[in-house]
């Protein structure tokens, strides 16, 4: 009897002993498996993403604060074809400037806020005393008024001259983000714009030989 008693007490402890290798084994392979879940449920595609989208460097920073005046001048520019232009393909050219560079605008602007940089003003018509072709080929108050006031075949000369130079600012602003920039959206719109424009300049100067310009 007192065999037997001592056979059950050490079988019971074994089988004790037993279940608690098992159970330490199944918590730590569940906190190893926990953590294994843990370790591939976080993403660097999302983070990656982000910082995509947030690189850039100062020659970021200076081309959209250069360029952003620099459409907006443009578009100025385009507008007074409406009512002024006399030859139906310069009005036609100023209307596809517009409607090119105003979403650009907005890009920019955005980029400017996004980038914590303050946006340069093109204060309207009024550029201060900018001389022409200062500044990217931008336009001096006195070239816009001029513009303003011409009319019919006088303003298509004025206007295609003036924005042959405008547009030849702008490529060497987009050649400098090209060779400079980071941001990969800022160097495309770089690309986009060097060569729209230079295509464009390539349109104004037949116009213009064409016009007696």
């Amino acid at each position: 009897m007192n065999r037997t008693t001592a056979r059950l007490t050490g079988l019971t402890g074994a089988l004790l002993a037993g279940t608690l290798a098992l159970v330490g084994c199944s918590s730590d392979s569940g906190h190893e498996g926990m953590s294994g879940m843990s370790d591939t449920s976080s993403s660097p595609s999302a983070s990656s993403s982000a910082d995509g989208a947030a690189q850039f460097n100062d020659a970021d920073v200076a081309f959209a604060q250069g360029m952003l005046p620099h459409h907006q001048q443009a578009v100025e520019m385009a507008q007074l074809a409406g009512d002024r232009a006399a030859d139906p393909r310069v009005e036609d050219l100023a209307a596809r400037i517009e409607a090119a560079q105003e979403p650009e605008i907005e890009t920019l602007t955005g980029w400017l806020e996004d980038w914590g940089a303050g946006a340069t003003s093109s204060g309207g018509m009024d550029h201060g005393n900018m001389d022409h072709g200062d500044m990217g080929g931008m336009m001096s108050n006195e070239d816009l008024e001029s513009l303003a006031n011409a009319s019919g075949a006088e303003f298509d000369r004025m206007f295609l001259d003036m924005m042959t130079a405008h547009h030849a600012g702008a490529v060497q602003m987009a050649e400098t983000e090209i060779a400079d920039g980071e941001n990969p959206d800022a160097l495309a719109m770089a690309e986009e714009i060097r060569n729209t424009q230079n295509a464009e300049i390539s349109e104004m100067q037949q116009l213009l030989a064409e016009l007696g310009g």
